[in-house]
């Protein structure tokens, strides 16, 4: 009975994040363009690290709660999926167009941080001063943007119809807030059902809890790219992936060290590949093409049986 009833939240988890990343774009989108900000960085910045807000609030309460493989599985196993399922499922739809900028700097600086990661956890932990590395690296990056924003800002002097300031904030908050209760729902469910069939703590956060707070991005990104709003799309994954190790396991490190187990390391290397790829991939015509989204899916596919061969592990 117990299963059921999980599966019914897990069910209304999705429908909350359904309908709370579809109002999230409409009103991050609506935001940028009235401020003549290119949605480029809003997808780096706002959208990123609001759809990132899951994996700090459960890799935070993970290590309060000394269960250190979701921690470190949740954030590396959710790098791993915006890359190859959600960009792979966003090429599927439709062509995914790359800007110069995020091509030349943002995709590098993100492949740079995996490896850091990796280079900063082969001493067994996360520590204090890891943290605080990876938070300066964090403020870096936003220095960046802001940077960004206010050298492509444009004015745009045509007439047309617009929604009141007032009511995209709160568009842009009200489906962000149920992106983040609808991705707790689907995590607590989906956690609950993983451990009643009885596999590893690390299986968990690679995959269940990495694939619970990574269904923002996953139904943020996708809507985004549906509605021809691609730097969102592109900007989203990039940026949350940046998020997700410069503030989720900066921020952690900062309040209690992170043991990184050894058996991260192959998954680490998995990430780095996974952004090496789309670094390939998108390289010759400056878009992700529906070619390239199947690689990464079935890349998905092949990483997914290795976890399941050592899911018990």
């Amino acid at each position: 009975m117990e299963i059921v009833f999980q599966f019914l939240l897990l069910v209304a988890g999705f429908v909350l994040l359904v309908k709370g990343a579809d109002v999230f774009v409409d009103g991050a989108a609506g935001i940028a363009d009235k401020f003549g900000i290119p949605q480029l960085v809003i997808g780096l910045t706002i959208v990123a690290m609001g759809t990132s807000a899951p994996e700090a609030a459960v890799s935070i309460t993970a290590a309060f709660n000394e269960s250190a493989d979701i921690t470190i599985g949740n954030v590396v196993g959710s790098n791993i999926l915006n890359i190859l399922v959600i960009l792979g499922l966003s090429a599927v739809i439709t062509v995914v167009p790359v800007q110069l900028s995020t091509l030349k700097y943002e995709i590098p600086f993100m492949t740079a941080i995996s490896v850091l990661l990796l280079i900063l956890g082969l001493d067994g932990n996360i520590a204090l001063l890891d943290g605080i590395i990876l938070i300066v690296l964090f403020a870096l990056f936003i220095a960046y943007t802001i940077r960004m924003a206010m050298k492509e800002k444009t004015q745009q002097d045509e007439e047309r119809e617009e929604k009141k300031f007032w009511l995209l904030l709160l568009m842009t908050l009200g489906g962000l807030a149920c992106v983040v209760l609808g991705s707790n729902v689907t995590v607590n469910a989906a956690t609950r059902i993983a451990t009643i069939f009885g596999v590893s703590e690390r299986f968990i956060g690679l995959t269940i809890v990495a694939l619970g707070t990574s269904l923002p991005e996953l139904v943020t990104s996708v809507t985004a790219a549906r509605r021809g709003n691609a730097d969102i799309a592109i900007g989203n994954i990039v940026g949350s992936n940046i998020f997700n190790i410069l503030f989720v396991v900066g921020l952690t490190s900062l309040v209690t060290a992170v043991p990184f187990q050894p058996r991260f390391i192959i998954d680490s290397l998995v990430a780095i590949g996974s952004a090496v790829l789309l670094f390939v991939a998108v390289l010759p015509k400056k878009k992700l093409n529906r070619l390239a989204g199947v690689i990464m899916l079935a890349a998905y596919a092949g990483y997914f049986v290795y976890l399941l061969s050592v899911a018990s592990v």
